[in-house]
């Protein structure tokens, strides 16, 4: 890359990130550098020498993926457990996006479609049950811990923290290298990898390699959207800043600061109500129709504004007497984005693809929150509703392959709310749960990319089965697609039968579904514990791992709310389904051997692996749950 180009697009990339543009294009060439630290006059005391600090590290990897929220944390993770050498590079000191600490959204997903929840599996409800069990007091300041522990405990998967990809250095249409600025170190990193994934949200290291992106809602003419307006504009869904609040037991006075605006609530509309007002407000929001990135820091000092106008309202215009005790606990100092660059793919999912559930032969994910589309004028316009909820789904909608990567930088993928699609879909695949999935999609195909010298585009041309069959097999939910791994050898077994059934049938446990859906069973229950199941095969086969899929009630969310609701619809707790303890045996020269065993399981996907065997039948002895009586399972693969 030139120097000049560098001054064309990299310094105002700089400036939006929020470091002093002392940067460079690329760490090949001195040429390259627009400061040099050769005056740096540093002494070190303890040595007496002199010298220059070497901050501009050159590190390599096969997968670098850029943002730390849900959908960053699911690619990595899914990358780095297929094999690849893998960073996650995070802009903020905690990992978790909107649900850190420091925003503390719901990490919502499908949640609650005709009543029945039809909960996200995989890498996303792995992330919520390790806080289920980490985390029993739901604290967001433990939940950014939880996340960091489930991150860097992966071997294969490095982390950095608090930095900023704000470059990219090209090489044709390609991404050759991530320049990268770490704050708290100094540090100019370059990172070069072959495959790039961008879930940052506004996707500056995507927006700065020329990737096609637009901004704005789409008129309904072009995708034939009914929920579009009649004409294209620029307008985005605004972000957010909350608030929490604590009974003091006694009453608790109130003065707003200096910036505050006065809020009245005249003339707002009447679905800009107060409930659960002590665990904040969503609808204090601020939208943009035009650079919402550029707007950010002057949209969040009104946001901080309207939040404290909002507050002196609650406790000071005498209309809420509930709140005479109530003080603020936590305020937030950093809105929570809902959009602002979507980024262009082979194909753009738009509103019909969701609402007529369209067929996708590369669908990876899948989504069902309502068109929820916010007001976009935001706080600023409280006479309309704080959100349009245009379409509420009765099932699950499928999301392609195709959206998540560029049509035009050929080794760049994207998850999260910056993926192709129009501004009405959305509304719904926003949601950090959905984009969870896309993340872990995202991830495994770089794996392949990497596996075969392919680029994502030919994944989705030539190899689309092989990503379905690994995200199957990794516990994602690809609606009516059935896994059908010819590599499974449970599948080849001549027989299967259980010590007890109350409910389903055993021989379910390989129709290649995973959970019981569409009015259709596809699981075995025991009836009570201890029970068994065992697989004969008439030939002897070579055997060395063995994954079961377990009950963790996908009828029931379990991410962590700030009112810790325990309900039909929520748990706040284990899922008592869940399957604890379990031993292995396999049969060899016709005698049992011990496998091995698991005293305190914590997922719903189990997988043992142990030496290879030769082996005519194994045998699974479950003896607890977590608290109930049966034990229900949905899959069981073996592996040579």
């Amino acid at each position: 890359m030139k120097r000049r180009d560098f001054f064309k697009k990299g310094t105002t990339a700089a400036v939006a990130a929020g470091v002093v543009p002392m940067v460079f294009a690329s760490c090949a060439s001195s040429k390259d550098m627009v400061y040099d630290k050769i005056e740096d006059k540093w002494y070190h005391l303890g040595t007496g020498k002199t010298g220059t600090p070497n901050r501009k590290p050159i590190v390599n990897y096969d997968v670098a993926v850029i943002g730390g929220g849900a959908a960053g944390i699911c690619a990595a993770v899914a990358a780095a457990r297929n094999d690849s050498k893998t960073v996650l590079i995070q802009d903020r000191p905690a990992l978790g996006g909107n649900a850190s600490s420091e925003i503390r959204v719901h990490l919502n997903g499908v949640n609650n479609i005709k009543g029945k929840a039809e909960r996200e599996t995989g890498i996303i409800e792995e992330i919520l049950l390790h806080n289920r069990f980490e985390n029993e007091q739901e604290s967001f300041p433990v939940f950014d811990h939880v996340l960091y522990d489930f991150v860097v405990r992966e071997p294969n998967l490095t982390l950095m923290l608090n930095t900023q990809a704000i470059e990219a250095v090209m090489d044709g249409d390609k991404i050759k290298s991530a320049v990268c600025w770490q704050a708290t170190t100094e540090k100019m990193y370059t990172i070069n990898a072959p495959i790039f994934i961008d879930c940052s949200g506004d996707g500056l290291l995507a927006a700065t390699a020329g990737a096609e992106y637009r901004t704005g809602r789409e008129g309904k003419a072009e995708f034939n959207e009914t929920f579009a307006p009649d004409e294209p504009d620029g307008w985005q869904m605004g972000a957010t800043l909350l608030m929490s609040s604590k009974d003091m037991g006694r009453p608790m006075k109130y003065s707003p600061p200096s910036y505050a605006i006065k809020y009245t609530h005249e003339g707002a509309h009447s679905r800009r109500h107060f409930k659960w007002f002590k665990d904040g407000i969503w609808w204090i929001e601020i939208g943009s129709n035009d650079d919402i990135i550029a707007d950010a820091e002057k949209n969040r000092h009104k946001l901080m504004a309207f939040l404290h106008g909002v507050w002196d309202y609650i406790k000071n215009s005498g209309k809420f007497p509930e709140a005479e005790n109530l003080a603020l606990d936590w305020v937030g100092s950093l809105p929570g984005r809902r959009e602002s660059r979507r980024f262009i793919g082979d194909y753009i999912v738009s509103e019909r693809d969701m609402t007529e559930h369209k067929h996708f032969d590369d669908a990876i994910a899948f989504g069902g929150w309502s068109l929820d589309e916010h007001n976009p004028g935001g706080i600023e316009n409280i006479s309309e509703p704080p959100s349009y909820f245009h379409y509420h789904f009765k099932e699950v909608y499928q999301f392609p392959f195709r959206s998540l990567y560029s049509k035009n930088i050929s080794n760049l993928m994207f998850a999260g709310r910056n993926v192709s699609q129009t501004h009405i879909a959305l509304s719904s695949s926003r949601i950090m749960a959905t984009c969870a999935l896309q993340g872990q999609a995202v991830g495994t195909a770089a794996t392949i990319c990497n596996k075969r010298n392919i680029l994502p585009r030919e994944v989705a041309q030539k190899h689309v089965n092989e990503l379905q069959e690994q995200l199957l097999r990794d516990d994602a939910f690809i609606p009516k697609r059935p896994a059908k791994d010819a590599n499974d050898l449970a599948r080849k077994a001549n027989l299967i039968f259980a010590s007890s059934t109350s409910s389903g049938d055993v021989n379910n446990l390989t129709n290649g579904m995973s959970r019981d859906i569409d009015g259709k069973i596809n699981h075995w229950q025991s009836d009570g514990l201890s029970a068994e199941i065992q697989m004969e095969w008439e030939n002897l086969i070579s055997l060395s791992n063995i994954e079961l899929k377990c009950d963790t009630n996908l009828k029931r969310n379990i991410m962590m709310r700030k009112d810790s609701r325990n309900d039909d619809l929520y748990g706040n707790h284990i899922p008592k389904e869940m399957l604890k303890a379990l031993s292995f045996e396999g049969r060899v020269n016709g005698q049992w051997k011990n496998l091995g065993k698991i005293e305190a399981n914590r997922t719903r996907l189990i997988k043992l692996k142990f030496e290879t065997i030769k082996t005519t039948a194994i045998r699974v002895k479950m003896t607890e749950t977590y608290g109930k009586k049966n034990v229900k399972l949905f899959e069981i693969r073996c592996y040579v």
